[in-house]
C-alpha cells in the first residue's frame, strides 16, 4: 500500500459515496438534492518522529496538550493529512450575502464534515485490512478540545485541542496559514482537513515553505470579507468574535452552522498566492 493507492481509494469514495452528496431527506432546497460537496483532495505525509510535532507543544502554537503521533499510536511511522476542497458550486454560493452562509455552504460544513469523518475511518479500516495499524485522532475517544477556558484544564487555554488538523496539515507539507487562521494549500483554503496516524511507512512530503505564513500575502481581503470584524492585519483572527457569529448561525440553522466568508472571494480561495515558483 502506498500514497498512490491511498489516493485512488479516497478519490473513489469522493466520486461514488452518496455521503458526499446532499440527500433528499435533508436538502434545504429541492435543487440541492444530490449536490456534491467536496470536489477534490490533496495528500501530505509527515514522519511521526518529525521534530515539528514537538514544536507544536509550545503555548503560542497549539499548546502543551498537543499529543504527538506516537502518543496516539505507539510505533507510528507516518501521519497522512488530507485536504478536501469544496466544489465550485459550494464556494461560489457563499460569496454574495455577507450576512448569511449559503445553504450550499451549510450542507458542506455539516453533512460534508460527516462525510470526511466517515472517509477517514474508512481509510483507517483499509489500512487495517492491509496489515497496518491506524488511528484517526479527531474521531478517537482521547480527542479533546476547548473553547472558553475550563477550570483546571490546559492552564486556561482557549480555542485549542490536543490534535490540530490545520497544524498537522502544515507539518505534512500541505500549506501555510493565512490571516484568517485557515490553512492555504495549493488548492486554496476553501475546504476541510482530515488525518490519520499509521504504522505504514511512506515517503514524507517535502515542505515547500519555511515560514508559517509564507503563502499569505497579507493582502487583507479576508479582513474586509469578515462580517463581524474578527480578522485584522495586526493580530490575525479573534476566535471569540468568530465563534460568537458561528454560534448565532447555529441558532438560526441548527443543526447546521457556519460562515466561511473569509474563505471565498479572496485571492487564496483556490490557490496559494505566496507559494514559491
Amino acid at each position: 500500500m502506498n500514497l498512490l493507492s491511498i489516493g485512488r481509494y479516497v478519490r473513489e469514495l469522493l466520486e461514488t459515496s452518496m455521503e458526499n452528496r446532499v440527500s433528499e431527506d435533508v436538502a434545504l432546497r429541492p435543487d440541492l438534492v444530490s449536490m456534491q460537496m467536496y470536489g477534490d483532495v490533496l495528500f501530505g505525509v509527515a514522519e511521526a518522529g518529525d521534530e515539528i510535532f514537538e514544536r507544536f507543544r509550545a503555548r503560542h502554537v497549539v499548546g502543551p496538550q498537543f499529543r504527538k503521533p506516537d502518543e496516539w499510536l505507539p510505533g507510528a511511522a507516518n501521519v497522512i493529512s488530507v485536504f478536501f476542497s469544496f466544489t465550485e458550486q459550494v464556494a461560489a454560493s457563499n460569496v454574495a450575502d455577507p450576512g448569511r452562509p449559503s445553504d450550499e455552504w451549510l450542507h458542506a460544513r455539516f453533512e460534508g464534515q460527516h462525510f470526511i469523518d466517515r472517509t477517514m475511518n474508512a481509510l483507517k479500516g483499509e489500512l487495517g485490512r492491509h496489515g497496518y495499524d491506524a488511528v484517526v485522532p479527531s474521531g478517537d475517544a482521547r480527542f479533546e478540545n476547548v473553547r472558553a477556558p475550563e477550570n483546571g484544564k490546559w492552564d486556561g487555554a482557549s480555542y485549542t485541542s490536543n490534535w490540530s488538523e490545520r497544524h498537522v496539515a502544515f507539518a505534512c507539507g500541505l500549506g501555510t496559514f493565512g490571516l484568517s487562521a485557515g490553512l492555504i494549500t495549493e488548492h486554496g483554503m476553501a475546504g476541510r482537513f482530515g488525518s490519520v496516524v499509521t504504522s505504514l511507512r511512506l515517503e514524507p512530503t517535502v515542505r515547500g515553505y519555511s515560514e508559517p505564513y509564507e503563502y499569505c500575502t497579507q493582502c487583507g481581503v479576508c479582513v474586509k470579507r469578515c462580517p463581524v470584524g474578527a480578522i485584522s492585519r495586526e493580530s490575525g483572527k479573534d476566535h471569540t468574535i468568530c465563534a460568537r457569529l458561528v454560534d448565532e448561525s447555529k441558532k438560526k440553522f441548527a443543526p447546521r452552522y457556519g460562515c466561511g466568508k473569509c474563505q471565498v472571494a479572496v485571492p487564496c480561495q483556490k490557490r496559494a498566492p505566496g507559494a514559491r515558483g
